[in-house]
């Protein structure tokens, strides 16, 4: 049983929970390796650490203080290397009939919210009727349309076209070091103004910003280790100082870098 779902198969999760919506709390969350689909709705706060979520040939990132809205029947699979991952798992039977409970949704949690998923841990892992727990997560449910004012843009895509495969691995490998696009062209087998339509066309968004995605994300792993300063942090993704690294997170993630409490600061 994984969340109160039984799997019956690999991939395949079969649900015999009765109540409309119920939440499940983990600390030091153990990952599957392989993708699965089952048929609710899922919320998941994390509440320490991060994790990567791989949804429909994107990657979207989830680190502490989020949410992740998935819609029932949309296969994911979950990594992550963060030290440790606390989580609270919500799922919901049926939803509201608005578009934003449609597709995945992904989101910092402002004050309000995140004290209602604090509160709703005194009902982890009941199964049993209660008119108060219903009546509350509804009250969430139909409140996330509202909390999720804008994405942060947290997600990757995956190219299909197999000639971008190598341009992806290379700024994956490289990410501390400015774009060499006549090197990334010559990798893809194309002229570098055909690498820069079909880089956008296949993914959305430019190699400037897939590099720029690719420090943040890296920098949220370096600072989850609280081994480093942001300073340090910094430097090893790529960036000349601490404020140009805190610019380019804060255009990103709309909150500035921070080292947890029993991190040093930095220098």
């Amino acid at each position: 049983m994984k969340c109160g779902l039984i799997e019956k198969a690999e991939r395949q999760f079969v649900d015999t929970i009765e109540k409309e919506a119920y939440v499940w709390c983990e600390k030091d969350w153990k990952h599957d390796d392989h993708e699965h689909v089952h048929n609710r709705a899922q919320l998941t706060f994390v509440e320490e650490g991060y994790q990567y979520f791989h949804i429909d040939r994107k990657i979207y990132l989830v680190p502490q203080y989020h949410v992740i809205w998935i819609p029932s029947g949309k296969a994911h699979k979950i990594t992550s290397e963060s030290k440790v991952v606390n989580l609270m798992v919500f799922l919901f039977k049926s939803v509201f009939e608005e578009d934003f409970y449609r597709n995945v949704q992904v989101f910092a949690v402002p004050p309000v919210l995140r004290e209602m998923l604090l509160y709703a841990s005194k009902w982890n892992k009941s199964l049993t009727e209660n008119e108060e727990q219903d009546i509350f997560f509804k009250a969430i449910l139909k409140s996330l349309p509202n909390f999720c004012r804008e994405s942060t843009g947290l997600e990757i895509h995956v190219p299909t076209d197999i000639r971008l495969i190598p341009v992806c691995y290379e700024i994956n490998s490289n990410f501390k070091y400015n774009l060499d696009i006549d090197l990334l062209a010559e990798k893809a087998q194309m002229s570098v103004r055909s690498l820069q339509r079909i880089f956008k066309n296949e993914t959305g968004i430019t190699l400037q910003k897939y590099l720029q995605l690719t420090r943040i994300l890296k920098s949220i792993e370096l600072i989850d280790t609280q081994q480093y300063t942001l300073s340090e942090v910094a430097y090893k993704v790529g960036y000349q100082s601490l404020s140009a690294f805190t610019a380019s997170y804060f255009a990103v993630m709309k909150m500035k870098p921070k080292l947890n409490k029993n991190q040093r600061t930095s220098s």
